[in-house]
């Protein structure tokens, strides 16, 4: 878990986390709110760079699936 690729998909995501909570929480946005805490908090449970990618990406994409 120490590689360079998985420390810095984990700072990517986890910085793109910290934005959609601060965003939801000002919006009051219950789906950015949730989606930012999951960006968050998954790297601590995911060892593949490669499913952290994926994961991350349908984190992402979770509010506006929801808004549809």
């Amino acid at each position: 878990m120490d590689s360079t690729p998985y420390l810095l998909v984990t700072v990517l995501f986890s910085a793109i986390g910290m934005g959609y909570f601060v965003y939801g929480r000002r919006q009051q946005r219950v789906a950015a709110l949730v989606a930012g805490a999951l960006l968050m908090g998954y790297p601590y449970f995911v060892a593949k760079v490669w499913a952290m990618v994926l994961l991350g990406v349908a984190f992402m994409a979770l509010p506006w699936l929801i808004s549809l």
